[in-house]
């Protein structure tokens, strides 16, 4: 448990880092540099690293919208076929950035299993 609570805490740091100087896909590079040199198992390579992400998307897209009284969140959700819903617009962008993270930390975990960085 220590190693997933370690490997997600350390995907947001990193995201958050990156992503002050990087565009949107920075999440990819943090997901994939955690798996990269932390290597979990199983389904945990995908959903510690979705998690965190979509959460740290979630939060930050809630934050952002809330100083506006999500006026353009409003705009884009009947944009999108979401019936003008604001909140599951934050949703759907939180699970779109979890994905990516996702698979970029699968990406991460193959090549760590690749140059053989994992302990046996």
């Amino acid at each position: 448990m220590k190693r997933k609570s370690v490997h997600f805490i350390l995907t947001i740091l990193i995201a958050v880092l990156l992503s002050s100087f990087l565009p949107w896909w920075s999440v990819m590079v943090a997901a994939f540099l955690t798996s990269l040199f932390l290597s979990l198992k199983k389904s945990a390579v995908f959903f510690v690293p979705f998690l965190a992400i979509a959460l740290l998307w979630f939060i930050h897209s809630y934050y952002l919208s809330s100083s506006n009284d999500f006026i353009l969140a409003k705009k884009i959700a009947v944009l999108l076929p979401l019936n003008g819903n604001q909140y599951l617009l934050l949703l759907v962008t939180g699970i779109i950035g979890g994905i990516a993270a996702g698979v970029a930390a699968i990406f991460g975990k193959q090549c760590n299993l690749m140059l053989g960085l994992s302990k046996k």
